[in-house]
C-alpha cells in the first residue's frame, strides 16, 4: 500500500472524494465508493471460479471472455501484488482460518493501479479441508486514499503538536536571553522548530540586533548585521508593520524586497516565515524561519509558526527581565565587595568570587582583607544564608561591622563575638558563617578563629595538604540567640613556602554526594595545583566551581607565605609538623634526606635524619603544639648543614644521666656525641633548639712563609 495518492478510474475521482471527505461529507463519499462491488464463489475441488459482472468489473475484466479460471483472474497483476495475494491466501487456508480480508493493487487499461479489496469466507468438509471459498470484492481505491490522506493529516497534526511541545520544553528551562538562544540554535534546535534555518532579532534603542543565525548558510542577512529599522528588510518590515510575512519562494521574497536582489544567489532556502515578537503589546523583535522545500504555508502551518513566534517572545520577555534583575543585583553585590586586593609583605593573596548560575547570580557569600597594626592583617571568608538580594545586603552590613571590628585591634575571638552581635540585632532572621584568621607573616602565626564554617587547609611545602584541627563555635546571629558567643582561638603556624587556603561551601558541595567527597577532592586540587597563590585560585576556580554545577555562590582566599630558599651555596627548606600527623615525623625524616642528597650533601644524611627524629619526638610528646622544623646549609668557609626545630613551649630541655634500662632522656647525650656544636634559643612565645651537622671548624691558618722559605721547603 505504497500508492495512495493515485487516481483511480471510477466515475467520481478520488480528489473528489477526498474533499467531499474533508468537508464533513464522510457518509456520501462512501456510497460512491462502494458502487463498484461484486461477488464470487471459488470451487477448490473443481478449480473454478464464478465471479458476477460486477466483480468482473472491479477487475477490469470482458464477462464475455473470462474462462472462469482463478489464474485468469491474478496474472494480471504485478508480480508482487500476486505473491502478497497468494501468501494472504494460502496462510488463511492451511492455518485453519474460517476467512480472510486483504487489500491488493490491480493494474487498470489507462496505466492506473486500483486498489482491490477481497473478504472471503472459507467452507470445510468435516475432516477439516477446505473445499470452496465464496466472498465480495469491490473497489476500495477511495477508501484507501481517504484512510491515507487522513493519515497523513494526522501525522502533520502530531508533528505540529511534536514542534510546539519539544520547543516549549526547551525555553522552559532558559532564564537568560542566552539561554533562549542556546536553545533555538543549540544541538536539535531547528529540528524541534521543524525549520532549516532561523534568524533572531532584538531591538534595543530603535537598532535591529541580530543575537542568533543559524542552519543552512544565512551570509547574506549575517552581513546585515546590527542596522536601523529600515522597512526595505523584512526583518524589520515585520517589526514596524507587527504583521507576519510568509513567502514561498525566492521570486517572491525579492519582488517584495528589492533591496536583497544581490544576495538571491547566495540565499540557499525557498520559503521563509518573518514572524514578529510580541509580548504584552511590546515589540521586542523578530523571529525568521527558513526552509528549504517549497511550502505553502496552509493555515495549520501559518498558526504553528505564529505560535512558535508567541513562545519565543514570552520566552524573551522573561529572560530580557532575568537580565536586567542581575545586571542591578550583580552591580549592587560587586560594590560591596573589595574592588581589589591589598598587597602584603611577605606573601601572596589571590581571591576568587563566583556567581551561581542558577538564580539571579547573588548570593551573601563574601571575602575581605583587612589591614592591622604591627604589620598584621586580617582574613575572612564567610556566607550569609540565602542566594537574594536581602543575602547581598545583609552581606554587606555584616562585612563592614566585621572589618570594623577587626581594625580596632581586638582578638579574633572578640571580633567575631561582637559580629555576631550586630548580625543578631539587624531585622533580619538570617544567620551567616565564617572563618576569621589574623595572620602575622614576620613570623609566620596566624591564629583562626571559626563560627559554623569549614576550617582552612594548609599546602605544605612538599605538596602534602592538611586539615588542622581549629575549634568553632555557632554561626553568627544564632550563637547571640543561643548566649553562647564563645569562638575559641586556634593557633596555626605558616612556615615559608606554605599556603593557607580559606572557602566557602559552593566549592565543595557537590549535589547528591556527601560533603566529605567534595572536602576530599578540594584537597586532592589543593595538592596538585600550582605553587602560586593566583594559579592554584584559578587551578581550584576551573577544576570544583563548575565540576559541581555551580548551584551554589563561591569565595575562596588563597593565602601563601613568600618561600624562603636561602642560596644556590646555602639552600634552606622550612616544614611544619602538626601534632595531630601521625606520619608528619616520618615524613619530615625522608624531607630531610632527599633535600640533603639534592643538595650533594648526602654524607651526612644519616646523622641529620637521626637528629631530626629525635628533637621532633622530644616536641611532640612534651609540648601541646606542633613544630617547624627547619634545615639549611651554612655559608662558607664551613660548609656544615643547620638543623633547627621550633616550639612555642617556654620550657628549656636539661640535660639528664639515664640508667641503663631507661627509655628516655638521652637526646642531649646524643646531639654532643653527633652534631659539631648545638644549641637553644628563644624565639618569641618559645623556643629553638639547635644543632650543626659536619666538619670542624679549620684551624687558624699560618702566615705565609717568605720566598726563600719557599724555595728551601720545596728542596
Amino acid at each position: 500500500m505504497t500508492d495512495y495518492d493515485r487516481q483511480p478510474s471510477t466515475s467520481v475521482p478520488p480528489r473528489l472524494l477526498i474533499e467531499k471527505a474533508h468537508n464533513g461529507e464522510t457518509a456520501t463519499a462512501q456510497r460512491l465508493a462502494m458502487n463498484r462491488t461484486g461477488s464470487f464463489e471459488w470451487d477448490m475441488d473443481a478449480h473454478r471460479l464464478d465471479i458476477d459482472e460486477a466483480g468482473l468489473l472491479v477487475f477490469g475484466l470482458d464477462p464475455l471472455t473470462f474462462d472462469s479460471r482463478p489464474e485468469s483472474l491474478v496474472e494480471r497483476l504485478e508480480p508482487s501484488e500476486r505473491t502478497r495475494l497468494n501468501e494472504a491466501i494460502d496462510e488463511a487456508i492451511k492455518g485453519g482460518r474460517s476467512s480472510y480480508s486483504v487489500h491488493f493493487r490491480v493494474p487498470l487499461g489507462d496505466g492506473t493501479d486500483q486498489w482491490t479489496h477481497i473478504q472471503a469466507r472459507i467452507l470445510r468438509s468435516d475432516d477439516g479441508r477446505a473445499h470452496r471459498v465464496v466472498g465480495v470484492v469491490r473497489d476500495a481505491t477511495a477508501e484507501v486514499t481517504y484512510s491515507a490522506f487522513v493519515l497523513d493529516l494526522e501525522k502533520r497534526r502530531q508533528r505540529q503538536t511534536s514542534i510546539v511541545e519539544r520547543t516549549t520544553s526547551a525555553l522552559s528551562h532558559a532564564v537568560t536571553v542566552d539561554d533562549v538562544t542556546a536553545a533555538l540554535t543549540g544541538p536539535g534546535g531547528l529540528d524541534r522548530l521543524g525549520a532549516d534555518g532561523l534568524a533572531l532579532g532584538l531591538v534595543e534603542n530603535a537598532t535591529l540586533n541580530l543575537i542568533a543565525l543559524s542552519g543552512d548558510p544565512l551570509e547574506a542577512i549575517d552581513e546585515l548585521g546590527s542596522t536601523g529599522l529600515d522597512r526595505r528588510y523584512p526583518l524589520a518590515d515585520t517589526i514596524l508593520s507587527g504583521r507576519p510575512r510568509f513567502l514561498t519562494s525566492v521570486p517572491a521574497l525579492i519582488h517584495r524586497y528589492p533591496v536583497l536582489t544581490p544576495y538571491t544567489e547566495r540565499l540557499e532556502f525557498r520559503a521563509a516565515a518573518y514572524l514578529p515578537l510580541v509580548a504584552q503589546a511590546r515589540s521586542l523583535g523578530t523571529l525568521a524561519l527558513f526552509y528549504r522545500d517549497n511550502t505553502t504555508f496552509n493555515a495549520d502551518e501559518r498558526n504553528l509558526c505564529l505560535g512558535l513566534a508567541a513562545i519565543v517572545a514570552q520566552s524573551l520577555q522573561r529572560a530580557k527581565l532575568f537580565d536586567e534583575e542581575r545586571e542591578f543585583a550583580t552591580g549592587l553585590q560587586s560594590t560591596m565587595l573589595p574592588r581589589r586586593v591589598q598587597e602584603i609583605e611577605g606573601g601572596e593573596i589571590a581571591v576568587r568570587y563566583h556567581a551561581a548560575w542558577s538564580g539571579r547570580q547573588v548570593g551573601g557569600d563574601w571575602y575581605d582583607v583587612i589591614a592591622l597594626p604591627m604589620n598584621r592583617f586580617g582574613i575572612v571568608v564567610g556566607d550569609v544564608q540565602g542566594h537574594d538580594t536581602h543575602a547581598a545586603a545583609i552581606m554587606g552590613q555584616l562585612r563592614i561591622a566585621l572589618r570594623a571590628y577587626a581594625g580596632e585591634g581586638h582578638h579574633p575571638s572578640t571580633v567575631l563575638a561582637r559580629a555576631s552581635r550586630f548580625l543578631a540585632e539587624l531585622d533580619t532572621e538570617r544567620f551567616a558563617t565564617c572563618t576569621y584568621a589574623q595572620v602575622d607573616l614576620a613570623s609566620g602565626t596566624v591564629r583562626v578563629v571559626r563560627a559554623g564554617h569549614f576550617g582552612p587547609l594548609i599546602r605544605h611545602m612538599d605538596g602534602r595538604v592538611s586539615s588542622p584541627q581549629v575549634r568553632g563555635g555557632l554561626p553568627l546571629g544564632i550563637s547571640t540567640d543561643f548566649e553562647n558567643e564563645e569562638f575559641p582561638e586556634t593557633r596555626l603556624d605558616l612556615v615559608p613556602g606554605e599556603t593557607l587556603v580559606l572557602y566557602t561551601d559552593g566549592l565543595v558541595e557537590e549535589p547528591g554526594a556527601d560533603v566529605d567527597t567534595g572536602v576530599q577532592a578540594l584537597i586532592n586540587e589543593v595538592s596538585a595545583g600550582p605553587a602560586g597563590a593566583q594559579a592554584l585560585a584559578d587551578h581550584l576556580s576551573d577544576r570544583l566551581w563548575e565540576r559541581w554545577g555551580s548551584g551554589d555562590d563561591v569565595a575562596l582566599l588563597v593565602l601563601r607565605r613568600s618561600p624562603d630558599p636561602g642560596s644556590p651555596r646555602a639552600p634552606r627548606l622550612h616544614q611544619y609538623i602538626h601534632q595531630a600527623d601521625p606520619e608528619g615525623l616520618s615524613d619530615a625524616r625522608t624531607i630531610v634526606r632527599q633535600a640533603l642528597t639534592d643538595w650533594d650533601m648526602a654524607e651526612f644524611a644519616d646523622d641529620a635524619e637521626l637528629v631530626t627524629g629525635e628533637l621532633l619526638v622530644n616536641v611532640l610528646l612534651h609540648t601541646e603544639g606542633g613544630a617547624i622544623l627547619t634545615l639549611e646549609v651554612l655559608p662558607e668557609p664551613v660548609r656544615r648543614v643547620r638543623l633547627s626545630v621550633q616550639d612555642r613551649s617556654s620550657v628549656w630541655p636539661r640535660r639528664r644521666s639515664p640508667g641503663e634500662t631507661a627509655t628516655s632522656g638521652r637526646g642531649l647525650l646524643l646531639l654532643d656525641a653527633v652534631a659539631a656544636r648545638w644549641g637553644i634559643e628563644p624565639r618569641g612565645e618559645g623556643k629553638a633548639v639547635w644543632c650543626e651537622i659536619g666538619p670542624s671548624a679549620p684551624p687558624a691558618s699560618t702566615p705565609p712563609l717568605p720566598p726563600a722559605e719557599q724555595k728551601q721547603e720545596q728542596v
